[in-house]
């Protein structure tokens, strides 16, 4: 399957390094689904035995938010008090 410029998808490569737990950003390869974008990163991304765990995912289905909501995206919900633990009170009977 070709997206609409006739390429096939974009997909976006994580490796797991053998020295750490998370998978990195490695790049990004087109193939035509998930298992030979697998077969792609592979042989692009691990020839010198970089990884041992990969991940693949379809650019298009990657959610992010944007650098220009920062502010109001991660500032503080004040507004919700119903978030913090000091906005619930603790029946007397429960044993703690």
């Amino acid at each position: 399957m070709t997206g609409k410029t006739g390429r096939l998808p974009l997909w976006e490569v994580f490796i797991r390094n053998k020295r750490g737990l998370d998978h990195k950003h490695a790049g990004s390869i087109h193939a035509a689904d998930g298992e030979q974008a697998l077969q792609y990163a592979r042989d692009t991304y691990t020839r010198r035995n970089e990884g041992c765990s990969i991940w693949v995912v379809k650019s298009a289905d990657i959610v992010a938010s944007q650098p220009q909501d920062e502010d109001s995206f991660f500032e503080p919900a004040e507004d919700k008090i119903y978030r913090h633990p000091t906005f619930y009170d603790v029946p007397e009977d429960l044993k703690l």
